[in-house]
């Protein structure tokens, strides 16, 4: 496979965002002759080395080769246009089917971003203000509470301190987990824990009403929490729009953007092209993935279609991803098509934490929807100052580095995931091929 050989329909697939550096201030900036569709080019002629690049590739080779992955997708653009995209490995080890570049993959927590997105789009629509409460628009959220542990064990339920509101969603510091928290017994109990909800068979606003009257981990604002916020901030977007979060993502999103193979429960004649949920068996193997559950195959396919999860429910294309991103890059915009204003970019884009610490890695805050690295050097990895990204539970990851206008993509299905090191390695080899 060559370094550059073509997605399929790259040629309306990017537009270009650049810089506007000041010190250490980032911003964003369009012209209108940039932001136009543009065809797949040779790494070099975006500052990226052919030769280098191909360190990369037999990285990703080697993965395969030794079965710590089955597969995946690797997409980089850089300056508006693909430098490289690479398909290695099987998308079905037992069928013998290699991965594709436009094989479609469970994204899981990458939807978080898209549904940050959306929430945005209404706020530039009037129809809402990230500063709202959220029982505005959930009832069930009007008056939230808090589980207190006690001296001793146990714990104590208090009211909230204050509102939840749509930026503390976004911010993930509403207090709202995962279910695993102080009060884990009564979120067992109402059968809601975990990110996975393709398999429920009631719509999401549903389950998520039920949330409004469980006890919390912390109170909001004063922590961050990862966990069901952009699930809820899903059924904001509903409430607020007075569209099925499907719908609305279709016809606000994905159908300007071209972003043709993102679901949330894959199209029969598209089945093939999914690729199979793998985990690690002993030292140096794979093993397929059960059918159902988080840690499967899961109902994206023949599933009830019922619910749809804001927080983890979409499948996707590197190429349907990365144009996603490139929007994000060029201020807003893409092909023409204006989805957000540079501004709400710009504000989405830094560190809405303050006081509140970021619990996984040094160096990094978070904006509404993304990470942002604040300092290269305490994290103490490549990247550059404003770069923001996120990741999904099936080892899928991205980031957006504004400073050298690169998207990278990167899509496998490998759950847990533990004990390998390729997103390092995708981060070190994709900075040390910049040769401008």
């Amino acid at each position: 496979m060559g370094l550059w050989s073509a997605v399929t329909g790259t040629c309306r697939l990017w537009g270009m965002g650049f810089l506007v550096a000041t010190g250490l201030c980032l911003g964003f900036a369009q012209d209108s002759a940039w932001a136009q569709a543009l065809t797949q080019t040779r790494p070099e002629s975006v500052g990226l080395s052919s030769e280098r690049l191909a360190r990369l590739g037999r990285q990703l080779d080697e993965y395969a080769e030794k079965k710590q992955l089955a597969g995946g997708v690797a997409l980089v653009a850089r300056k508006g246009q693909v430098a490289y995209v690479k398909s290695f490995g099987q998308r079905d080890i037992e069928a013998g089917d290699p991965m594709l570049e436009n094989s479609i993959f469970r994204i899981a927590s990458q939807t978080k971003g898209i549904v940050s997105v959306a929430a945005m789009i209404l706020q530039e629509q009037g129809k809402l203000l990230i500063t709202d409460p959220v029982g505005k628009y959930i009832p069930e959220f009007q008056e939230t509470t808090v589980a207190v542990p006690k001296d001793g064990g146990g714990y104590d339920v208090v009211k909230a301190k204050r509102p939840v509101t749509i930026r503390d969603l976004l911010t993930h510091t509403s207090g709202v987990g995962y279910g695993g928290g102080i009060a884990k017994d009564k979120w067992e109990a109402a059968k809601i824990t975990g990110y996975y909800f393709a398999d429920r068979d009631e719509p999401i606003g549903a389950t998520v009403a039920r949330m409004g009257k469980l006890p919390f981990d912390a109170q909001p604002g004063e922590a961050f929490i990862y966990g069901y916020n952009t699930d809820i901030l899903g059924v904001v977007v509903e409430r607020a729009s007075g569209q099925v979060l499907d719908q609305f993502l279709r016809t606000a999103l994905f159908e300007p953007l071209g972003m043709t193979d993102t679901h949330f429960y894959l199209p029969e004649n598209k089945r093939d092209r999914l690729a199979v949920v793998y985990a690690p068996f002993g030292p140096t193997g794979l093993k397929k993935a059960p059918e159902g559950g988080s840690d499967g195959q899961g109902a994206y396919v023949s599933g009830p279609r019922q619910s749809f999860s804001g927080g983890a429910g979409l499948l996707s294309t590197a190429r349907d991803y990365g144009q996603f991103l490139q929007m994000l890059l060029n201020g807003g915009e893409l092909d023409g098509h204006r989805i957000l204003s540079r501004k709400t970019v710009e504000l989405m884009t830094v560190n809405h934490l303050a006081g509140v610490k970021f619990p996984w890695s040094t160096g990094v805050g978070f904006g509404l929807g993304f990470s942002v690295l604040e300092d290269v050097g305490a994290r103490g990895t490549p990247g550059s100052r404003g770069e923001f990204g996120w990741g999904g539970a099936y080892h899928s990851t991205y980031w957006v580095d504004p400073r050298e206008q690169l998207v990278v993509v990167y899509f496998t299905q490998l759950i847990p995931a533990g004990g390998i090191d390729d997103h390092g390695k995708l981060r070190t080899l994709i900075y040390q091929a910049i040769i401008d």
